[in-house]
């Protein structure tokens, strides 16, 4: 079956993808996943795939993508294959290949709260793209927002809660906009300045939209999101290659923590499904006020 890549399109994968019972952004994730390994052993011109062809295919992931990315790719094969067993089309190769191991920590930084007030002082609010970053990034930072969750917002998830305004999120692996997180004053004004000079933009339509000349108007990238926020922290004189949009997010958790938020409401706020990933915040911030080198060093010294 692998030999005919159009018969794989178009009779298996198809299959495949009314199968798996996962959310759509999950299932395209798991599709791409399966098509990127179909796509390696067609230019290694492997007709009949092995266990140690997975294996290979993971090692060589290691070279370009993250390891929680390659994590995701490996579950995604490896219920490929079941499947296909399951279906008697194919034996299951993939059984019990080992993931790859994802260290605990941040792999981005976070900036300080001077870094982030040099930031948003640094980016020109005199067009409608600086009002729209200035405005995208302030968000970001206070709410500790995802790239995908600010491309899904619509003017429309605005609400009021408990007298508070606030902004209604489809998160990560989420079919609805069930939660939401708070716009404090600051926030909701640069909104507010943005919206108005965007016109009569109203309802369904995108919160932040798109500057460039092929969308202008339309539902802002993921992409563009990183690039503004890339851009933004250039322009303030912090370029790293450990400094990209999510490290808005980092930097979110990490100052809600450093101001006297707990661990719990730390979770809310980023919206985890497990405290586990939210310790890691803790567990660093620990690490960081740990002298004991210094300590040491006095001993020694």
């Amino acid at each position: 079956m692998f030999k005919s890549q159009n018969h794989f399109n178009a009779l298996v994968l198809e299959k495949w993808e009314a199968f798996i019972d996962v959310n759509i952004a999950s299932k395209r994730t798991y599709s791409n996943a399966v098509k990127q390994f179909i796509i390696y052993l067609q230019d290694n011109k492997i007709a009949e795939p092995k266990r140690e062809n997975i294996m290979a295919w993971r090692d060589s992931l290691k070279l370009k993508l993250r390891a929680t990315t390659i994590q995701t790719y490996l579950v995604a094969v490896k219920l490929f294959f079941r499947w296909l067993e399951r279906e008697n089309l194919y034996k299951n190769i993939a059984d019990k290949i080992k993931n790859v191991r994802v260290e605990p920590g941040h792999k981005k930084d976070f900036l300080t709260c001077e870094q982030s007030r040099d930031v948003l002082n640094n980016i020109k609010t005199n067009t409608l793209k600086g009002l729209r970053d200035y405005a995208m990034i302030s968000l970001m930072l206070t709410t500790g927002l995802r790239t995908v969750e600010v491309t899904r917002a619509d003017i429309a998830d605005i609400r009021t809660v408990n007298g508070n305004k606030v902004l209604f999120v489809q998160g990560k692996g989420r079919d609805d906009k069930a939660e939401y997180v708070k716009l404090v004053p600051q926030v909701e004004h640069a909104i507010n300045i943005y919206l108005k000079a965007r016109g009569d933009a109203q309802g369904k339509e995108p919160l932040f939209a798109s500057a460039s000349r092929n969308n202008f108007g339309g539902r802002i990238t993921t992409r563009s999101v990183r690039q503004a926020a890339k851009r933004a922290m250039i322009q303030a004189g912090y370029d790293s290659d450990r400094l990209t949009a999510h490290s808005m997010r980092h930097t979110a958790g990490t100052l809600a923590l450093l101001n006297g938020a707990n661990i719990r409401e730390v979770q809310q706020l980023l919206r985890h499904r497990n405290i586990n990933t939210t310790m890691i915040y803790a567990h660093e911030l620990e690490r960081a006020k740990n002298n004991t080198e210094f300590k040491i060093a006095d001993a020694i010294f």
